[in-house]
């Protein structure tokens, strides 16, 4: 009998821990209600946040809104797709999907050159350490610093290679990396006051 009342309650513990990690925070443009709503023992988005820092040198605020302005934090965000005729839901426009958008050959490169072969673009945990591995590429080869959120989102959504040959892209693109060093800094003030 104890047995399986313990195993009833350990159920519902799973269940309910994974619920949490499918739903997307509510606060996205607050890191602290951000971290707040996803503080689990299974998925503690801050601790995954401050490990990608800690392990390719960009810091937590530069991730962190990099992920906002990619995928708002939801874990199944996808472009949307083509129409046929105008109205017949067709092709996505590209294979960029979770939390970071990494496209399919981008998001291979990264667990080939890491070893994480079990990485998964609807974790939030292995996607801001993969916003961190492209991050710290980008600097390394491009020469942006770590803390460049502007440069390093630009090149983050144009890709190294169009990056490299100087395409700054246009004035949208330019507008959604000034939006998104905004977010870096604005996050960074809220960490300050959250620590606390």
């Amino acid at each position: 009998m104890g047995r399986s009342n313990f195993r009833k309650i350990l159920a519902v513990a799973v269940l309910l821990a994974l619920s949490a990690c499918a739903t997307p925070p509510s606060h996205i443009n607050d890191v602290c209600a951000v971290f707040d709503q996803n503080d689990g023992w299974f998925d503690n988005w801050q601790a995954a946040a401050e490990r990608a820092e800690r392990k390719h040198g960009v810091p937590v605020p530069v991730l962190m809104a990099t992920v906002r302005k990619e995928s708002g934090f939801k874990s199944n965000a996808r472009p949307p797709r083509k129409k046929l005729l105008g109205f017949i839901p067709w092709k996505r426009v590209s294979s960029a999907t979770g939390f970071s958008q990494a496209l399919d050959g981008t998001w291979a490169q990264y667990q080939s050159e890491t070893g994480s072969w079990a990485a998964r673009r609807t974790s939030f945990a292995d996607a801001v350490d993969f916003v961190g591995w492209y991050h710290s590429n980008t600097s390394d080869t491009l020469g942006v610093a770590r803390n460049d959120t502007y440069n390093l989102y630009l090149a983050y959504y144009l890709g190294w290679t169009a990056y490299g040959r100087g395409n700054r892209g246009d004035a949208g693109v330019q507008r959604y990396a000034r939006a998104t060093e905004q977010m870096a800094r604005d996050y960074a003030a809220q960490l300050r006051q959250c620590a606390r």
